[in-house]
């Protein structure tokens, strides 16, 4: 922290308490609580349960949740993969072909997600690659969406690369294909696994273009959520987003320690 008065200090901490508590941690505890509750009375909710979470962990709602991982986890290995390429094709474009690059990968986050999704559900809903009505367009969705973060994730830490490192292994004799393999991917280990996470995590509560897309066998945990509680079942649906943000964060955990030991490799 940049402030070395002790009064700076309190200051600070006082004011990301006051930002930080009501914008962020408050809501996330009320739908927690919510999930333990039966009824809403006053400003809070109230008749402790743990129900909510039996009907959240089996049947449909399991099946929502193993598809959402399913997907996340798809969508996030494609992204990647794509993403690092086009990142390290970008590098040997030089400045004008990496702007391009860098503007088409950035097309899809640029509109609304509900835009790519109408734009996905058109473009595959005829053949030759006929796609709607599957799991497929669900996944293609989610990937075009990720994707982006991918790129510019890796993108940004190839910039910060040493080159002294491919070209000590160049002096030496070894291919370019070893040069990537065995020198330039282990240095970009930990930005993958970032990029690896956050593709995951927004995958995992993608909402917009999925409601255009999913089809009845393939319903994300999300928009069974948002169904719970169109339905007026706000206390099944808080448990049910406890179920994905508790999922989520443990598959984050989970990736940050593997980027930790890749940091010390």
């Amino acid at each position: 922290m940049l402030v070395h008065s002790r009064t700076g200090r309190w200051t600070a901490w006082v004011t990301f308490a006051v930002l930080f508590v009501p914008l962020f941690a408050l809501p996330l505890l009320v739908i927690v609580a919510a999930s333990f509750s039966t009824n809403w009375s006053g400003a809070f909710p109230s008749g402790p349960t743990t129900g909510h979470y039996a009907a959240a962990v089996r049947g449909e709602a399991l099946q929502a949740l193993t598809t959402s991982l399913v997907t996340a986890l798809v969508a996030s290995l494609v992204a990647l993969t794509a993403g690092t390429w086009a990142a390290l094709a970008g590098a040997a474009l030089g400045r004008k072909g990496k702007r391009v690059l860098d503007a088409l990968f950035m097309l899809p986050v640029a509109v609304p997600s509900v835009v790519v999704g109408l734009a996905v559900l058109v473009a595959f809903s005829q053949p030759p690659v006929l796609l709607n009505g599957t799991r497929w367009i669900v996944i293609l969705a989610h990937t075009v969406l990720v994707t982006a973060f991918a790129h510019q994730s890796v993108s940004a830490a190839i910039q910060r690369l040493d080159p002294m490192y491919e070209q000590a292994a160049a002096s030496l004799g070894a291919r370019p294909s070893y040069v990537l393999l065995r020198v330039r991917l282990p240095l970009l280990l930990p930005s993958l696994n970032a990029a690896a996470g956050l593709c995951f995590a927004l995958s995992m509560g993608e909402l917009s273009a999925t409601m255009m897309l999913y089809p009845p066998d393939w319903m994300p945990l999300p928009v069974l959520v948002f169904t719970a509680t169109d339905r007026g079942s706000l206390f099944t649906g808080s448990a049910l987003a406890v179920v994905l943000m508790a999922t989520t964060l443990l598959a984050l955990l989970a990736v940050s320690r593997i980027r930790t030991k890749a940091s010390f490799r």
